[in-house]
């Protein structure tokens, strides 16, 4: 059985080769590290951007289906404006719990400034648990697009590795985990507000940064090699340098994950010309950062020469699996 995203050479040869742009507001085609479309409607630029959560629990699917969506947007320069948001249930599913949902999706909304402009939900056959597919419609000002990564570029990653999945595992998986101690669950579970990057986002802007992405599926190492290879260029990772907390540590060793490779909602990585001036400024807005890489000419290796695979972004499906 398979599950989770295509290969990218998957996906450019299946689908994404296929398509073609035929409209003048189009100012985008789907490429792999591309998260967002833009058009030009003769001002601002709207950016638009789709997401599904496959993977939470009834209680992160709001908050993960706001910020998730709404951290794309950021890491293209747009400020989000609101969501549509479809919810797809299985049919013995309690209608008390949809409510909840709910509001969870509303009180994350609010946190990151931004509308619910509505959806679709629906009771179906063909999930098994609770899902959403969300698109977020930004704005964003034609003179700010980004000029893209550049050969030379220091990369910074924001906070630690693998908040997303650490909380999601510390939450999903309680009993697997009940060896470890409380006050570290506790501290996992609290990750989950820790998930937006708008913050952080917003400090680049301002400091002056040439690309931006935010972990998700493939953790840390798969964000890095995606901002890299979407800009043509390759990548040299310290893997050292790579924040990771205690928490994350051991929840991975006991799931059996690289926490490299974990689901990162919540950490951003930013390409920019001067990587300790940029952790300088995240700093003193009270945001972790340290410089993690560099981007390069060719070639996706750590600095002892060894090779960064694409990225693979099943590793929360591979839990506990022995």
């Amino acid at each position: 059985m398979r599950i989770g995203k295509l290969e990218n050479s998957e996906l450019e040869s299946l689908i994404l080769n296929k398509f073609r742009r035929i409209r003048p507001e189009s100012l985008t085609v789907p490429r792999v590290g591309e998260d967002c479309a833009a058009l030009d409607f003769d001002g601002d630029l709207v950016v638009m951007s789709m997401d599904p959560i496959t993977s939470a629990g009834d209680k992160s699917l709001g908050l993960l289906s706001v910020h998730v969506n709404c951290n794309d947007a950021v890491c293209m320069g747009a400020e989000p404006v609101g969501l549509l948001v479809t919810l797809l249930l299985p049919p013995d599913y309690p209608t008390d719990s949809i409510g909840r949902i709910a509001d969870d999706l509303s009180a994350a909304a609010q946190v990151a400034h931004v509308d619910i402009l509505g959806g679709h939900t629906e009771f179906t056959d063909a999930v098994t648990r609770p899902i959403t597919c969300t698109s977020v419609i930004a704005r964003m000002s034609k003179d700010s697009k980004l000029p893209g990564l550049q050969a030379g570029d220091d990369l910074v990653m924001t906070k630690t590795a693998a908040l997303e999945g650490t909380a999601i595992l510390a939450t999903e998986h309680i009993e697997e985990l009940s060896h470890l101690a409380p006050d570290l669950l506790k501290e996992a579970a609290g990750y989950f507000s820790s998930l937006s990057v708008v913050p952080e986002g917003t400090v680049a802007l301002r400091q002056g940064v040439h690309a931006m992405h935010d972990v998700t599926e493939g953790g840390v190492l798969g964000a890095a090699w995606e901002i890299c290879y979407a800009s043509g260029l390759g990548l040299i990772l310290d893997k050292e340098a790579v924040p990771v907390t205690k928490a994350t540590r051991q929840i991975a060793q006991a799931a059996g994950i690289d926490p490299l490779r974990l689901l990162g909602s919540g950490s951003l990585l930013i390409g920019c010309s001067q990587g300790k001036a940029m952790v300088k400024a995240l700093r003193q807005r009270g945001i972790p950062a340290a410089v993690i890489g560099r981007a390069a000419e060719t070639g996706f290796v750590f600095t002892d020469g060894t090779v960064i695979a694409p990225p693979r972004e099943d590793a929360l499906y591979d839990a506990f699996a022995r």
